[in-house]
């Protein structure tokens, strides 16, 4: 029995309940959306009220479950549209084709390729290892729902210290999530045969009782075979396909619009989903192929709300309505209510509209694969939705008051209100060598191996550039992957990260900017040239003000970059509330970016080459120290956040972009994390050659080597195009040394063995994590 205050049942042969909350109080509608894990504000649950005193009637508990899943935060973007749809919404691009579950962009004549990335960070707190693999689920079907081949997935994830001992009440240790985060990663991935081939890892005190997973897809279709996530019209019908519906999963998304509590995990277990990629291979088979014959309108996947979301959008982006027979969807196990089969975010699931004429052809389809397919209702003119149970209707509500929901202007603080950090000196070893080892050995910026060894990035054959790159034995990092989606031609993807936290919440509009800044480095740094981003913005409760204000200053950043740019942002995601009773995660604006790669014969990787070849330094150092490797390290606090400069960003990637083209270039990577030093050490370590050369002198040494401004890259130039390379790049590029020995020196300053430097960089994540 539904155990709530004015709850009446149904009589029906079911489990059926009308909620009274005509005659209810204002302390019996939060009782009401408490006790229901509604996770609605009274406002919102009047507003229910009187829609339906508008209607003469009482919901039901199936009707009231699925008002609260489409106002969810995580579904209806309620906090986040009015700075959306400012900043991000009004960027054109000729080049996309179309925004819907994923976005897609213009490839070449008859190809395109689509891209998103989303969270599923409260879920992996939770359970570490089902969350992330069920974050790589749901990604894939957003791909999938374009009528897209996912090719490639990423995966940025953040979380407490590794080696950190204690932690709060209710937290799980960091070391135990990050193990279960990547094992669901890589199960998933690797058993549906996609490669992981990008992403990062990034550690903060902040995020030990919220972790974020962020996961990421990119797709590759034929043009003429792209769909539409909306029904066609009259005519069409509903086909449930893949895997079988149970009580995993349900209240996800009202999970996912909260706060994290020391109560979350015997509270919200059963939020999380289960996921199955025996099932979702031929599952993403069944579909490509019932797409390639013509056979269905358009499709969308079963995400955050399931069939209670679903259906209303499908049907109304095709400007309709639906009728459902809730008894026909195939259950896990018996006795679900019908309020639970209708809000369950069970796994593996997407909605097919097809015309009734191609109902047995695409059943048989699903049959050959061995994928569970039904047909569970029909599309009509009026937009609403009706479901009937046993005959009986349950559920009829209008698309209009059912999946437009809420939109807040919520209060958002002003840089005024936000005090500034007092500016602390770190306190610096005499040695800067023993800086240089100290950042190398943090495990921010050292190897990710760790995890990359775990991921199948070769899988399906196709990728060029992989994610670990130089010397077989002992190999470096890479600033982009790149993935050569078509046969028959040289043109490529170039795929990369970009995300500073620390930044963000130092200076939450220069970390938006920065984000980008560091993506399209990456993507330029392999020989790509910046084409789409796509957003995953992770950030506290928005409810309070100076979290707002994080969010809409990192918002801006990034769309005065890609606007200036001229990239385009088809798709994204918004993640609030990821914060716990013991405080906010640093914020974390994480860009997956894709570029396009004219010839992939071209491409550059970061490890040094050869001996005797010299190395240059292209874009400007400044003192912009605050919320760097270094400060961090050492104690400092304040001081000038890097900042970015399009036009600047723009100029220097056409420079290497051309030197690339012109076949100048031996091996290029970016300078972010840890400055030119690090940068330098990093080459060094995949090629296994050393490197002698000295720091520019018109700032501080600490600075030059250690600054992370932006828009800067480090290229070896051919020892035999040199003087090509000059003209070229004029005074836009200093030298800064030559490739020779067994050492990284800069005179004066550095000194250290590449056989110290390696082990500095290469083992810290493996003697944490065994």
């Amino acid at each position: 029995m539904l155990d709530v205050k004015l709850a009446m049942k149904r009589e029906v042969p079911f489990s059926l309940y009308d909620i009274d909350i005509f005659s209810a109080s204002d302390e019996d509608l939060k009782e009401i959306s408490s006790k229901m894990g509604l996770n609605l504000s009274l406002q919102e649950m009047k507003a229910v009220r009187e829609y339906f005193q508008s209607k003469g009637r009482m919901p039901t508990d199936v009707e009231i479950q699925s008002i609260a899943q489409a106002w969810s935060e995580h579904c209806c973007y309620k906090s986040s549209k009015v700075f959306l749809r400012e900043n991000i919404f009004n960027i054109q691009n000729d080049d996309v084709l179309s925004k819907g579950d994923a976005g897609v962009m213009n490839f070449n004549e008859d190809y395109a390729y689509c891209l998103r990335i989303e969270s599923h960070n409260h879920p992996s707190a939770i359970e570490p290892y089902g969350g992330a693999a069920t974050g790589i689920g749901g990604i894939v079907r957003d791909v999938l729902a374009m009528g897209a081949q996912p090719i490639a997935l990423v995966d940025p994830l953040f979380f407490g210290p590794p080696d950190l001992a204690e932690v709060p009440v209710g937290t799980k240790l960091p070391k135990y999530l990050i193990k279960g985060v990547v094992g669901g990663i890589r199960d998933y991935g690797n058993r549906i045969g996609i490669p992981t081939v990008a992403g990062g890892l990034y550690f903060d005190k902040s995020y030990t009782g919220n972790c974020l997973v962020n996961v990421g897809c990119i797709g590759f279709l034929r043009k003429d075979k792209l769909l539409d996530n909306a029904v066609k019209g009259v005519g069409d019908v509903l086909i449930l396909v893949g895997g079988k519906t149970g009580r995993d999963g349900i209240h996800g998304v009202n999970f996912a619009s909260a706060e994290l509590h020391e109560r979350s995990e015997d509270e919200s277990r059963g939020a999380v989903q289960l996921g199955d990629p025996i099932m979702k291979e031929p599952t993403i088979h069944a579909c490509l192929e019932a797409n390639d014959k013509g056979l269905v309108s358009g499709i969308k996947d079963l995400g955050g709300g399931g069939l209670s979301c679903v259906v209303g959008e499908i049907a109304l982006a095709g400007g309709c309505g639906a009728v459902v027979q809730v008894d026909k969807v195939h259950l896990k196990e018996e006795g679900l209510a019908p309020w639970e089969i209708w809000v369950s975010e069970s796994q593996e699931r997407m909605m097919l509209a097809v015309p009734k004429e191609n109902i047995d052809s695409v059943l048989e389809i699903f049959d050959l694969w061995d994928v569970p397919a039904v047909v569970i209702g029909e599309v009509v003119q009026d937009q609403k939705v009706t479901l009937y149970y046993k005959n009986e209707i349950i559920y009829e509500l209008d698309l209009d008051f059912l999946t437009k929901g809420p939109e807040y202007c919520r209060p958002c603080a002003e840089a005024s209100d936000i005090a500034p950090i007092a500016l602390k000196k770190p306190n610096l070893p005499n040695d800067l060598g023993d800086a240089l080892l100290s950042l190398l050995s943090d495990p921010n910026i050292a190897s990710k191996d760790w995890v990359i060894r775990q991921y199948d990035h070769e899988v399906r054959g196709n990728t060029v550039i992989k994610p670990l790159q130089g010397d077989v034995s002992h190999p470096g990092p890479a600033d982009a992957t790149v993935i050569k989606p078509l046969p028959g031609t040289f043109r490529g993807l170039a795929i990369a990260i970009g995300v500073n936290p620390w930044y963000t919440s130092a200076d939450p509009l220069k970390g938006g900017k920065s984000a980008v800044d560091e993506t399209c480095r990456n993507i330029v740094a392999v020989g790509g040239k910046p084409h789409a981003l796509t957003d995953c913005l992770n950030f506290g409760n928005p409810e309070k003000p100076e979290k707002l204000y994080e969010f809409r200053e990192a918002l801006k950043g990034i769309a005065d970059m890609a606007k200036t740019l001229g990239l385009a942002i088809p798709s994204g995601n918004v993640s609030f509330y990821n914060e716990t009773t013991f405080g906010s995660v640093l914020p974390a604006p994480t860009i997956l970016g894709v570029g396009i790669v004219e010839d992939i014969r071209k491409c550059v990787t970061t490890d040094f080459k050869s001996e005797g070849n010299p190395v240059y330094l292209v874009g400007k150092t400044r003192d912009e120290m605050g919320a760097s490797a270094l400060w961090r390290k050492y104690g400092g606090e304040g001081g000038t956040v890097p900042d970015s400069c399009p036009e600047e960003l723009s100029a220097n990637s056409e420079l290497v972009l051309k030197a690339i083209e012109l076949g100048l270039v031996e091996s290029c990577h970016d300078c972010s994390d840890g400055g030119l030093a690090v940068a330098v050490a990093e080459m060094c370590i995949g090629g296994n050659v050393g490197f002698v050369g000295t720091a520019p002198k018109e700032l501080s040494p600490e600075i030059e080597l250690f600054s992370e401004s932006n828009s800067r890259f480090v290229l070896e130039i051919k020892s035999d195009k040199e003087s090509e390379w000059k003209e070229l790049a004029g005074s836009n590029a200093t030298k800064i040394g030559d490739l020779r020995g067994d050492k990284i020196v800069f005179e004066g300053l550095i000194n250290v063995s590449l056989e110290l430097a390696r082990n500095s960089w290469s083992k810290p994540l493996w003697d944490i994590m065994g």
